[in-house]
């Protein structure tokens, strides 16, 4: 129980274990996930696990995370695990799988912090940093924002007045994880026992950052580009335990984030926004040509830049079409379940099977 006390184990999950109201299955973590296999942490130490077959018709969303608590049956013969069901999460972040299939993907569960990695170069950028933002409000746990190679500019504070401008209410941090001490503003993040995760574009540090931490090269780092971008060499999700106790999962970069069902996180995202909407003649004021309009006043009398408007603009016309395009994949399910159903009655009554 101490190896899963050291992972995260607490009341809420046990209470979670309890929930399912069987007594044969042990609790573990997911560590790392590759091709549907799993690398989990149980009481007795590391394993291997693969999922029942029933959990694999189940919605991809709902499936085995990094971080997830799962309930396991041992298999025979120290022959690894399988994983029959997943706890009840505290958080999950999640985005759009990529390509035009509307389906959530989980890329991490039970985060605690969830630390936005950028770098004090070409990749930094404001809009993107809204974006990461969303996505980590909504997740349930708490966003920070890491401006690393703080060492590659002249000028860092600059890059420290930007990012605070657009992440409301997060901390934000200068950091440099190939210097001697470069990570001394995230260590009160580091407590025992808690989780925090890594996401950030391909070459901003990650994997720097979780090999500092580690004290040794668990992850391979290639090197620097001419254009001062590291190489993309982190292929999944893996969760380390430091040696001061707290858990850091590392993800690879990602190529495209496409946002998931996110309201609550647009809203925190852009609060300032919110908050002169509610100054606005219309309730449902869109902040476009509507006379009276609180939001475009701040952006003429400069309060509000014009680019942040714009930004807020976009992520919320992409969630109200995922949002309809969800909805109408739902409402095609549901018709083409009742089609089947109709046609097996009918089926049914040729044969007589049931009255006419």
């Amino acid at each position: 129980m101490d190896l899963l006390r050291a992972h995260g184990w607490d009341a809420h999950f046990e209470a979670a274990l309890a929930a399912l109201g069987t007594g044969d299955l042990a609790p573990a973590r997911v560590v790392e996930e590759q091709r549907g296999m799993y690398r989990i942490v149980a009481a007795g130490g590391e394993l291997r696990a693969e999922i029942a077959g029933r959990l694999l018709q189940a919605e991809p969303g709902t499936l085995p995370a990094v971080g997830d608590w799962v309930a396991i049956q041992m298999l025979p013969g120290d022959d690894g695990a399988v994983i029959q069901a997943v706890l009840r999460r505290r958080s999950k972040i999640s985005r759009k799988v990529a390509g035009k299939t509307t389906r959530e993907q989980v890329l991490a569960a039970n985060l605690d912090t969830v630390f936005m990695v950028t770098s004090c170069d070409e990749d930094f950028n404001p809009r993107r940093i809204e974006r990461y933002l969303t996505m980590i409000w909504e997740s349930g746990a708490s966003p920070v924002v890491l401006l690393n190679k703080s060492d590659l500019t002249d000028e860092p504070s600059s890059f420290v007045t930007v990012a605070e401008s657009v992440a409301l209410g997060v901390p934000v941090h200068l950091v440099c994880a190939t210097r001697d001490g470069g990570l001394a503003p995230i260590e009160p993040y580091l407590k025992p026992a808690s989780t925090i995760a890594l996401i950030g574009s391909s070459g901003v540090g990650k994997s720097t950052i979780v090999n500092r931490l580690m004290g040794e090269e668990v992850q391979v780092v290639r090197e620097v580009l001419d254009d001062a971008r590291g190489r993309h060499t982190t292929r999944s999700r893996q969760l380390f335990l430091l040696p001061a106790g707290a858990l850091v999962l590392d993800t690879p970069g990602l190529r495209e984030l496409a946002l998931w069902i996110t309201d609550a996180g647009l809203g925190q995202a852009f609060a300032d926004i919110e908050e002169l909407a509610e100054g606005c003649r219309f309730q449902d004021c869109a902040h476009g040509s509507e006379p009276d309009c609180a939001v475009k006043g701040a952006v003429d009398s400069g309060d509000l830049s014009a680019e942040r408007l714009e930004s807020y603009h976009k992520l919320r016309k992409e969630l109200e079409h995922l949002e309809r395009k969800t909805d109408a994949e739902g409402r095609s399910l549901v018709k083409r379940h009742w089609r089947i159903i109709q046609k097996n009655f009918r089926s049914g009554r040729k044969k007589g099977w049931f009255p006419k």
